[in-house]
């Protein structure tokens, strides 16, 4: 669909992501000229306001979550927003959503920001007042369900007023830079692709670690666990960009086409290539947490990390094991995928007393956005033992890299491709559906096991049967 939006409508307007992530990335892009001049906003919820009290209410979240640099014309873009009050749950109220849009002369994008549980009666809703034409696009925020039962039946309802070509899910990690430099990366650059396989590479390790504990997701993260919040969208799609086959041209179906063949190549994960934790009191940077069942206020069995040693059967990566690991509390916040290239065949400095290490890429995602590849070097100077080696780090630093360049929010990408209507960045149903399959067959592995969550102390990297599970094929975690 050719068209960019001039109308986008926020389902959830006054909800945590839409303070956080939605109005600060909408600013930032209008700042930055990136808006269409006639793009108009409309926020509705259940909260009864005015549009006088949702722009004060739009000013407060912007002034908590942008910084000042990219505030720039800020009062333009309040002036862009209206908002319409909206029980989601029944019909009445969404023809007046509808006069509040209006007519756009290109057409509608609409961002759903809430409960899985409402998206069906929206919906009916949506439908109800006419706003369900071609000329509208329907963008859905995770999580897509609890499994693949749960997630079919929110896509059938979805499918039922939109046809793929016009639903955009989302999933943030790929609107973050560097994962969209994991594309350039591979297929813009002849020195990693030939070597991009099962006879270069040794193994490759996923690592999501977070710092925080539930910060006020209780009910959600409890039904969820680390697997469904964590694994199923945003590991799976960092692993299908690592492991995908070199798409025939850079456009939405191109590039989900080669995404979706490698989670169908998933192996089914066998007893004893998973782990899973969960927290208990301890420190984070030197300040004493409680444990997660303090934090839930009762007992509880969901995991708070999970580690998994994953395969794809497909000629590029048969034997060559990916190391996923997230978990919650740990010492660090950091995302990165680092790929192991396989050691030399064979030394002629051995006997000279040097030892040769691996090369390594490490693809840093956050903090900080970051791409290392170690190489061996001669260390200066005359040594009468004979030659000295260590590896150096070649280090692509985004910051250094590119000076000037603005660390944009992931929001930012993706609410610029649903308004002009570019899908690449947006996970297409069957991907989703490919993952569930995965992990739901992990949920009935650990089901048939009876698998309980080691514990684990808030500060450190996990159970230590987290790191047997890669140090028994001499596997070390990269920390």
């Amino acid at each position: 669909m050719s068209f960019t939006a001039d109308r986008l409508v926020l389902f959830g307007a006054t909800g945590d992501l839409a303070q956080r992530m939605l109005l600060p990335s909408l600013c930032a892009l209008d700042h930055d000229d990136l808006l269409a001049d006639d793009l108009k906003i409309v926020g509705t919820a259940r909260s009864d306001m005015s549009d006088a009290e949702f722009r004060n209410f739009a000013r407060e979240a912007l002034e908590k979550f942008l910084p000042a640099g990219r505030r720039g014309g800020m009062a333009d873009f309040l002036n862009r927003l209206t908002y319409q009050p909206l029980d989601a749950t029944t019909l009445e109220g969404y023809e007046e959503l509808a006069a509040k849009v209006g007519s756009p002369k290109r057409g509608t994008a609409i961002f759903l920001s809430t409960a899985p549980s409402l998206f069906e009666p929206t919906i009916r809703g949506l439908q109800h007042a006419g706003l369900d034409g071609p000329n509208v696009r329907m963008c859905l925020e995770k999580p897509l369900g609890t499994d693949l039962a749960t997630s079919c039946e929110i896509n059938d309802a979805v499918a039922a007023a939109f046809p793929e070509e016009r639903i955009f899910r989302i999933d943030h990690y790929l609107g973050k830079e560097t994962v969209q430099n994991l594309l350039a990366l591979r297929f813009a650059n002849i020195l990693f692709e030939p070597l991009w396989n099962a006879a270069h590479i040794d193994h490759v390790q996923i690592t999501v670690a977070e710092t925080v504990g539930l910060e006020g997701r209780v009910a959600f993260y409890d039904d969820a666990g680390a697997l469904r919040d964590m694994v199923q969208n945003h590991m799976l799609q960092l692993l299908a960009l690592v492991a995908m086959e070199p798409p025939g041209n850079f456009d939405a179906t191109a590039v989900r086409d080669e995404k979706v063949k490698v989670l169908r190549a998933l192996r089914q994960v066998a007893e004893g290539e998973t782990v899973t934790g969960q927290y208990r009191a301890g420190a984070i940077k030197g300040k004493s947490v409680p444990g997660y069942d303090e934090e839930l206020g009762k007992d509880s069995g969901t995991e708070t990390f999970v580690a998994i040693k994953a395969h794809v059967d497909n000629w590029r990566w048969k034997g060559v094991p990916f190391y996923l690991r997230t978990g919650k509390r740990l010492p660090e916040r950091t995302t990165e995928i680092v790929v192991h290239f396989r050691p030399i065949p064979h030394s002629i400095f051995e006997d000279k007393g040097a030892r040769v290490h691996a090369n390594k890429l490490v693809i840093g995602i956050q903090p900080e956005e970051n791409i290392t590849l170690s190489l061996m070097t001669k260390v200066p100077g005359l040594d009468r033992e004979g030659i000295r080696l260590r590896s150096v780090p070649l280090d692509i630093a985004m910051p250094h890299a590119f000076s000037g360049a603005v660390r944009r929010i992931a929001y930012e990408r993706l609410l610029l491709d649903l308004m002009e209507g570019d899908q690449t960045l947006f996970v297409r149903r069957d991907e989703v559906e490919a993952q569930w399959d995965w992990i739901d067959a992990i949920r009935a592995g650990w089901d048939e096991q009876a698998l309980e969550p080691r514990t684990y102390a808030s500060g450190t990297w996990g159970p230590s049967a987290a790191i047997a599970l890669a140090e028994r094929d001499g596997v070390t975690w990269h920390e």
